[in-house]
């Protein structure tokens, strides 16, 4: 799964990155050291705005009951998407991108006792997109409407695999139009999207167990120690 993520660089880097992305003026952007879920995350939804806004991180479908539900639904399995009720219907209609520029995951040490926390980015520190579906959940008591997101994960890339046996997929940008095309499309034709990102660009380092608490929210979460 993933579970934990950053966003360390300012609005105008990432509009340098993602040079067709619109950053609202009154958006607030801190850089984030140790994002978690239910917290607020770094969206572009497939409206055809193209325009970077902020959503609830735990997905709420739209005939949920109680919007607690969504702190269940953080991540979304690339393999079963056509068949779970809470995704089925965003893959087709509700896509995506979730903007980072690295993301933690915990290594089992031999003897199953402990857990080392991982840090794994891009070699260049360049930021990236997680493939993401959405929701709006309208409260049937309160004129309030919360729009959520979450994380597809797919199978481990050669690095990832001696960390864990799950990684968020990273679309690569030539994939950005086609998932955030607003028209629905067909599962088939998204799911040759949904693989695990190349190995050879990545990098990972070993991080302080600060990341285990996410008030703990520090450049030093990210800081390689041995």
């Amino acid at each position: 799964m993933c579970g934990r993520f950053t966003l360390t660089i300012d609005p105008d880097e990432l509009q340098r990155t993602f040079g067709w992305l619109k950053v609202p003026a009154q958006l607030t952007l801190s850089p984030r050291y140790n994002i978690a879920p239910t917290q607020p995350v770094a969206t572009v939804a497939n409206n055809g705005q193209h325009t970077l806004e902020l959503f609830h991180w735990g997905l709420i479908p739209a005939w949920a009951k109680d919007p607690g539900l969504g702190n269940r639904l953080i991540n979304a399995r690339a393999e079963t998407l056509v068949e779970k009720p809470s995704f089925r219907s965003a893959f087709k209609k509700r896509r995506c991108l979730i903007l980072a520029d690295g993301f933690y995951e915990w290594r089992k040490e031999p003897g199953g006792k402990s857990k080392t926390p991982m840090y794994i980015r891009l070699k260049s520190g360049e930021p990236f997109a997680f493939a993401g579906l959405w929701e709006a959940w309208r409260s049937p008591e309160a004129d309030e409407t919360i729009l959520s997101c979450a994380i597809i994960t797919t199978t481990p890339n050669a690095l990832m695999e001696k960390i864990h046996d799950r990684m968020p997929v990273i679309l690569k940008p030539e994939a950005y139009e086609r998932w955030l095309d607003p028209n629905e499309q067909e599962s088939d034709k998204l799911s040759s999207l949904l693989k695990p990102y190349p190995a050879s660009p990545m990098t990972a380092h070993p991080v302080s167990k600060l990341v285990n608490k996410p008030e703990n929210d520090v450049p030093e979460c990210i800081v390689p120690v041995k």
